[in-house]
């Protein structure tokens, strides 16, 4: 008679030291575990009330600026640094690690409207309302631990004058070519004190503008006459227009699919666009009760973050309609500015009370090094969140927001109107003849039409 016995090298259950944890092993039959499913569950209910217990999304604030900010941007050769532009005339560098000023370039007399950073991160240029275009030497990044040694660098290299206001500025991801919107889009280069070429498509002031990050000679724009306008520089005029209903504040291409771009609108809500076609938005974020004034892509691609009026950020997913987080605080007042940091983690908000605020975009997010062991449980319990999260229970949890009392009202009434208007429209419909009344897709809505 043979018998079978099992056999383990004594490597897999030795330990190396008497510290090491002891090795078990599992036998993964779903038919010797029948209360899997019910253990998991609990498992994924308790995950989703600890992540509410762990949000503590606000880390800190950065207020030596004296005024409104106005504008920022990334410098994308130092992953801590940030810029910030204030209303009178203020340009400051900031370390978001310590929270402190790197350095301040001044030298503006009116508000600064639009910041950008070169591709190498050593030059800035800004614009503002006082018809001036400025380009400065950034400090290098081994340089950013006292503010002394730091300051004598960055001094300023240029400064052109134009013969009108400024609103945006922005770089191209890969090239030397930067653009400015005000009265008409202007395209410079860092040698040349005049425009290399100017693009325009009616008598509006252009508010806003954002080159694709693929094709560095594609750039977007909007306006106040409410068009977004698809502007190529190696055509002689633009390649397309579409007009809405109302204006939008700020563009930003997606990173990881730059053939779409999303538009924060006056209406309280973003559209996601495809550049090639845009008589239909892709995806309506809907969840501001007041102007989205600001928004920004995170680098991944798979969500992005926006500023309002209503004194709120918000994240949203690329394709989701509605947001996933929601900040605010007593004190901060109306949003002008946000940026994702170059590594996702973090979320920069300037707004009306001088401030700038760093957020955590994962709210419940474990800050600091973390050992394998404690990386695994959270990757699990994240895992199994996300198997049960359809189920009542579990998605109230992770839905469920506090929100200031004006903005809870505002949201409410704002349901209210448009389920008025939904049952406006359905009952239009039933008392009309049969067909001579159509339901225009929810996308279609507020774009007035294209023009090529």
């Amino acid at each position: 008679m043979k018998v079978k016995v099992i056999s383990r090298p004594t490597d897999e259950y030795t330990r190396e030291r008497s510290q090491d944890l002891q090795r078990v092993f599992r036998n993964y039959d779903p038919g010797l575990r029948p209360q899997e499913k019910a253990t998991e569950y609990v498992r994924a209910l308790n995950a989703a009330k600890l992540e509410k217990i762990f949000a503590r999304p606000f880390i800190g604030v950065m207020d030596d600026h004296i005024d409104s900010i106005s504008c920022m941007a990334k410098n994308p050769n130092y992953l801590k640094g940030i810029f910030s532009g204030s209303m009178d005339g203020d340009i400051r560098f900031w370390d978001i690690a310590s929270r402190k000023t790197v350095c301040q370039f001044s030298g503006h007399q009116g508000a600064v409207r639009g910041l950008t950073a070169s591709t190498d991160g050593r030059t800035l240029v800004s614009c503002g309302s006082d018809c001036t275009v400025r380009l400065w030497r950034v400090p290098l990044p081994n340089g950013l631990d006292s503010v002394e040694s730091s300051s004598s660098s960055s001094k300023l290299l240029a400064a052109y004058v134009w013969k009108n206001a400024f609103l945006a500025a922005d770089h191209q991801w890969e090239g030397d070519l930067f653009a400015t919107a005000g009265a008409q889009v202007d395209i410079w280069d860092h040698n040349r004190s005049q425009p290399v070429n100017s693009f325009e498509w009616g008598k509006d002031t252009v508010v806003s503008v954002r080159f694709n990050p693929a094709e560095p000679d594609v750039l977007a724009t909007s306006a106040s006459d409410r068009s977004i306008t698809i502007y190529d520089l190696r055509m002689a005029s633009p390649a397309k227009k579409v007009l809405m209903k109302t204006k939008t504040n700020a563009i930003s291409w997606n990173p990881m699919e730059p053939m779409n771009f999303t538009a924060a609108n006056e209406d309280c809500r973003c559209y996601s666009y495809d550049a090639r076609k845009l008589d239909e938005a892709k995806c309506v974020h809907q969840d501001h009760v007041s102007a989205v004034m600001d928004i920004d892509y995170s680098p991944t691609g798979r969500e992005f973050v926006t500023g309002s009026y209503d004194r709120t950020v918000r994240i949203f997913p690329y394709n989701g309609g509605h947001s996933r987080e929601i900040f605010h605080t007593k004190r901060m007042q109306r949003v002008f500015c946000v940026k994702f940091t170059c590594d996702a983690s973090y979320i920069v908000s300037g707004s009306d009370d001088t401030n700038l605020r760093l957020w955590k975009a994962n709210a419940s997010e474990q800050l600091g090094v973390l050992l394998p062991r404690e990386r695994k449980k959270q990757e699990y319990l994240e895992a199994v969140k996300n198997r049960y999260k359809h189920l009542p229970e579990i998605k109230r949890i992770v839905r469920h927001r506090h929100l200031p009392k004006p903005i809870y009202k505002a949201a409410s009434l704002r349901r209210t109107m448009v389920e008025a208007e939904r049952k406006k429209e359905e009952r239009r419909k039933a008392h009309s003849a049969p067909g001579s009344s159509s339901t225009e897709p929810f996308r279609k809505r507020r774009i007035i039409k294209e023009i090529d």
